[in-house]
């Protein structure tokens, strides 16, 4: 028997007029808390590395070794619901056969080599992937890897350094910032994304989306902290291609 609530036919424009574009009031407040939820995370683990970063600079290399073991922490804290977000959309599309718009990502977004590549396969497939509902799947698994190796990435390369294992720590240090930036860029495509879904989302499916979100966030050790709004439009503004 097939599910009477799935809307098959529900269809974006296009990226860039989802991200313009108005949201009822219930589906503004459910984005609005997710953006500010895990901007609150990314600025915790940005402001870490920023802070191990300058105190390696001033040549305390004992403090900043401290620090960068606790930016691993800070890290998964962060890619862990972003993660089950992206998952959780995912499997919410997929279900209920939604069809939110979706642009190709761009390698140029990306520093690290794994970002590039991922980005280049991806937007191969989005020409070859006629359907626009396969092609938003694709970058939603997509991103959900990258997120997931750009964690162990990162944990794997702090610990070394936090360690006192690294053969060589300059190289590390750089590769750090280089990750810090790619789970940045995989943070905004998110919320473009997210938007897009919103806006195909029918009202009446709202709350189940909330719950799988929920049920994918509920881990040992995740932190929720009080969302603050620190939103970065501009950088936004460029993934939704305005």
């Amino acid at each position: 028997m097939k599910d009477s609530s799935r809307t098959p036919t529900a269809r974006g424009s296009s990226v860039q007029q989802d991200w313009r574009a108005w949201l009822p009031e219930e589906k503004a407040v459910v984005f609005r808390y997710y953006q500010r939820h895990l901007e609150s995370l990314y600025n915790m683990f940005s402001v870490a590395l920023n802070e191990a970063i300058e105190i390696r600079q001033r040549g305390d290399l004992a403090k900043s070794l401290l620090t960068i073991e606790m930016t691993a922490k800070l890290c998964k804290f962060l890619t862990f619901p972003l993660a089950g977000m992206l998952h959780a959309v995912h499997e919410h599309a997929k279900h209920y056969g939604l069809v939110p718009s979706a642009a190709p990502l761009d390698a140029a977004n990306y520093r690290g080599q794994r970002g590039q590549r991922s980005a280049r396969v991806s937007g191969v497939l989005s020409r070859v992937l006629f359907s626009q509902r396969f092609q938003f799947l694709q970058k939603v698994s997509t991103l959900e890897e990258m997120v997931e190796d750009l964690d162990q990435d990162y944990c794997s390369v702090a610990g070394d350094l936090a360690d006192g294992v690294s053969v060589d720590p300059e190289h590390d240090w750089a590769e750090l910032d280089t990750v810090h930036f790619d789970i940045n860029t995989n943070f905004r495509e998110t919320l473009v994304l997210f938007k897009s879904f919103l806006v195909v989302l029918p009202a009446s499916q709202l709350k189940a989306f909330q719950k799988t979100v929920c049920e994918q966030w509920q881990a040992p050790g995740t932190v929720h902290p009080v969302p603050q709004s620190t939103a970065h439009p501009r950088r936004l503004a460029a993934f939704a291609g305005e």
